[in-house]
C-alpha cells in the first residue's frame, strides 16, 4: 500500500474481478428489488383497507343508532298493547 501525500493511505482496487462476484451481486441486488416491491404492495394494500375504515365505521354508527331507535319504538308498542 502507498501512502498519500496527506499521510493517509491510498486505497487501491484490483483490476481482477471474479464471475462469482457478479453473480452474487446480481441475486442481491434482484431480491432487494423483489422484497422492495412485495412490501409496497402490502403497504398499499392495507392503505386501501384504511382508506375504507372510515366508511364502514360510519355507516355502523348509524345502523347502531337505527336499532336504538327500534328498540324505543318496539318498547312503546308493547307497553300500549299491555295496556
Amino acid at each position: 500500500m502507498t501512502e498519500s501525500t496527506k499521510g493517509a493511505p491510498a486505497w487501491r482496487v484490483d483490476s481482477h474481478v471474479n464471475f462469482a462476484l457478479i453473480v452474487t451481486i446480481i441475486a442481491q441486488t434482484a431480491a432487494a428489488s423483489l422484497w422492495a416491491g412485495a412490501a409496497a404492495e402490502r403497504i398499499s394494500q392495507l392503505e386501501r383497507r384504511t382508506a375504507n375504515q372510515g366508511a364502514v365505521a360510519e355507516r355502523l354508527t348509524r345502523l347502531e343508532e337505527q336499532m336504538d331507535q327500534a328498540r324505543a319504538s318496539l318498547t312503546r308498542i308493547e307497553e300500549r298493547l299491555s295496556r
